[in-house]
C-alpha cells in the first residue's frame, strides 16, 4: 500500500491504537478487491444523498458475511 494512502487512513482513524491500524491495513492489503467494492458501493449511496459514515455502515452491514471472512472470523 502506498505511503500516502497509509497516511490518509491513519489520519481518518485518529484515536485508534497503532497496532489496530496496522492490523487493519494488513487486511486491506490482502483483500483490495473487497474493499474497493465496498468503497464503490458506498460512493453510490453517498451520491444518492446518504451520509458518508451511514453509507459505509450500510454497505458493510449488507456484506457482513463477506466481511467476517475477510477479517478471519
Amino acid at each position: 500500500m502506498n505511503f500516502f494512502l497509509k497516511a490518509l487512513l491513519k489520519k481518518q482513524m485518529k484515536g485508534v491504537p497503532e497496532a489496530e491500524i496496522e492490523k487493519f491495513l494488513a487486511i486491506v492489503e490482502k483483500n483490495p478487491d473487497f474493499f474497493k467494492q465496498v468503497a464503490e458501493e458506498a460512493q453510490t449511496k453517498i451520491q444518492a444523498g446518504m451520509g458518508q459514515q451511514e453509507a459505509v455502515m450500510a454497505v458493510l452491514q449488507d456484506k457482513q458475511t463477506d466481511l467476517a471472512k475477510v477479517m478471519g472470523k
